[in-house]
């Protein structure tokens, strides 16, 4: 049985940060105004919501599992890169991964929640695995080969085919702000009624995509302004869960001079903390009755288990759901991925750190 790591481990792993994420107070937005993950979530928010029994099923079977269960916040094992970015990129610092069954076989020794992949890397295993571990496929893909390179979301799949699986929730990508935005949009929407119908939960993948949102070389991509919104659109096409990075930076409104926004944001919602900034991106997740889950981000070796921590703690303080972390656990060997992910699931896990 794994043991947790004590706050006093974590504070170590986070060196200098410690102070500055672990004793935060956040003044912008009151935690009392927020719903917080719990082991009554569900109850508290989906029951009063239109999403059917089945889904309600599908959620809880989510929930449920791995070293998270009944806690209400979750962890989920997500490998599409092989497509979004390619098999070489993804899988060459470790080859066993190009075998669907070593993703599934991470995940589950992982703790997780749940895997999410591709209609093949699921579908080729699901006779073995669909009843062992929560699938959710992931339905549309940046199908990355094609030259020139382009950034689009285009469905490999059918929400059918997920479903005649055993998956219990499917996840999309929608790019907010691009010029293919309002097909995806539809798209998605679509997907999503038709896999509540069958029962199915659903993830939005919330990313923003526009080569205007840099602007004098600053990237504007993760401001939380742009996330927050891009996280607002996704709640309201009925995602039952929200995927989106950690903010890096504000003002994405105020440099490309489009859309609208307040001075409030900036003023009173706001600040240049990175848990103030999360904050904002539940806030936009209707208060967090939708859950937000943040990306672990790219790999990028020694560092990746202090930033995975960090991303942990800054989530679990925002009042976020959880993550769902990647490349930093399968680009490394498979017990140093098992010992990675256990430890980000240790932040919320340690009831010493709680909402700032």
């Amino acid at each position: 049985m794994h043991e947790t790591i004590t706050q006093g481990r974590i504070a170590d792993l986070l060196g200098d940060q410690a102070e500055y994420l672990l004793n935060h107070v956040c003044k912008t937005i009151d935690a009392s105004q927020l719903t917080l993950p719990g082991p009554d979530y569900l109850d508290k928010v989906w029951l009063n919501s239109n999403r059917n029994n089945q889904v309600l099923r599908s959620l809880q079977a989510i929930f449920n599992h791995g070293r998270l269960a009944g806690t209400g916040y979750i962890s989920i094992f997500p490998v599409d890169q092989g497509v979004e970015h390619s098999a070489g990129s993804a899988f060459a610092p470790n080859p066993m991964y190009f075998d669907p069954e070593n993703i599934i076989r991470l995940a589950i020794e992982g703790g997780c929640n749940a895997v999410a992949s591709t209609f093949g890397v699921l579908g080729i295993m699901s006779r073995k695995y669909a009843h062992k571990i929560p699938f959710i496929v992931k339905i549309n893909h940046n199908e990355f080969l094609s030259y020139p390179n382009r950034y689009d979301q285009t469905l490999f799949g059918t929400v059918k085919s997920a479903w005649n699986m055993g998956a219990v929730a499917v996840g999309a990508t929608v790019y907010w702000g691009s010029a293919e935005s309002n097909r995806q949009l539809k798209e998605i929407a679509e997907a999503f009624e038709l896999a509540h119908e069958l029962g199915m939960a659903t993830i939005l993948w919330c990313y923003t995509r526009n080569s205007a949102f840099k602007v004098n070389n600053v990237d504007y991509h993760t401001s939380a302004d742009f996330t927050g919104q891009a996280n607002h659109l996704g709640v309201t096409i009925q995602a039952d869960i929200i995927k989106q990075k950690l903010p890096t930076n504000n003002g994405g409104y105020l440099a490309t001079k489009h859309g609208k926004t307040s001075p409030l944001v900036y003023e009173k919602l706001t600040t240049d903390h990175p848990i103030d900034l999360c904050r904002y991106q539940v806030l936009n997740c209707y208060s967090g009755r939708i859950g937000l889950i943040n990306s672990g981000g790219e790999s990028k070796g020694q560092s990746d288990l202090v930033e995975a921590v960090a991303t942990a703690v800054i989530n679990k303080r925002a009042g976020g759901m959880g993550l769902i972390l990647g490349r930093k656990a399968f680009q490394r060997p498979f017990k140093e991925g098992v010992q990675l992910l256990h430890a980000t699931q240790d932040v919320y896990l340690d009831k010493s750190i709680t909402i700032a």
